[in-house]
């Protein structure tokens, strides 16, 4: 991707929805430049559009996040098969003492239950696992857009709320929930096609449409390899924080523009964070001037993430993305 093409997928993070003519008048492009080169884009699976629940708010699932040691040579046929799992997030290779990192939604607590004591560990390879469970998230990789845009340029691209317009305020109801799935599949799907496909009427379609994204049940999410916007090096870094810092932690990080991610766990580290940088340099001064400083952090391990088999539901070849998981 030249810079350009990196300003419009910024764009579209921002506002995966947004009309081409929208992003071209944000960022001073014309708008048959901004169709043609992100419709190449797409076209190309550089980039998918889609939706993710907001775990926490929708009552959707438990997100956690796993670390999987796995037996010499087994590394990619355990990715694999973690990432056929429907209930896996994202799977990802890693350095450090985990082999493989895993996110990973259960339905429930008794699930989850079942899913970490006698699904995971049959996974052939597989020798250890640990869970962090999420408490808390501060940022998530949906609501995260490459830097490459001002903030007046961000700012023309946030869509407006509809907070006089919403429906029920707890929960999904089940004509919600099946435009959430029309949205997974395709994030940018047309309300008259939403409209035709439940046999509702478009004005409906576009009301629970931004009934879902304004109460934050739903997230649009431009998915797109950090490493194509020229952010090669991809961290995760795991922090021992004091307790009564955790929400100053969190709110910090989470605020910084190479930030992909940043939540509040159980266990012995305390906040996940994962971050995109240009190059190894670039993480050396986020370590040291952006997580040194915060005095609540009492210790810290960073692993690189070497590769990605999956984000957001999606499975990865290379650094492009496919279909999402069925």
């Amino acid at each position: 991707m030249d810079v350009l093409d990196r300003r419009l997928v910024a764009a579209l993070q921002v506002n995966p929805r947004a009309a081409w003519g929208e992003i071209g008048r944000a960022v001073g492009e014309h708008e048959r430049t901004v169709a043609r080169r992100l419709q190449r884009l797409i076209a190309e699976g550089a980039i998918r559009v889609t939706a993710i629940y907001d775990d926490l708010r929708s009552g959707h699932g438990r997100p956690v996040h796993l670390h999987v040691q796995v037996r010499p040579g087994t590394s990619r046929q355990v990715a694999e098969a973690l990432s056929d799992r429907p209930d896996t997030r994202s799977v990802y290779s890693l350095t450090g003492a985990a082999d493989l990192g895993c996110e990973l939604v259960s339905p429930s607590r008794d699930r989850l239950h079942d899913i970490l004591t006698a699904q995971i560990t049959k996974i052939d390879g597989v020798l250890q696992t640990r869970t962090q469970v999420v408490l808390h998230t501060f940022m998530t990789v949906a609501e995260w857009h490459a830097p490459y845009l001002t903030d007046q340029e961000v700012a023309g691209l946030r869509p407006a709320t509809v907070r006089d317009c919403l429906p029920d305020e707890d929960g999904l109801s089940p004509l919600e929930r099946e435009i959430a799935e029309l949205l997974a599949a395709d994030g940018r799907i047309a309300f008259t096609t939403i409209a035709e496909r439940l046999d509702i009427s478009v004005p409906t379609a576009r009301r629970r449409v931004a009934s879902l994204l304004d109460r934050r049940l739903l997230l649009l999410r431009a998915e797109v390899e950090p490493a194509l916007l020229g952010l090669e090096v991809e961290a995760k870094l795991w922090l021992k924080v004091r307790p009564h810092g955790l929400d100053m932690v969190g709110q910090t990080l989470a605020a910084h523009p190479n930030v992909r991610y940043c939540a509040a766990t159980t266990g012995t580290y305390s906040v996940i964070v994962q971050v995109a940088v240009a190059h190894e340099a670039a993480l050396y001064r986020f370590l040291t001037g952006v997580v040194g400083p915060l005095d609540e952090i009492t210790d810290m391990d960073v692993t690189l993430i070497t590769r990605a088999y999956k984000r957001g539901h999606l499975h990865k070849s290379g650094l492009l993305t496919l279909e999402k998981t069925p």
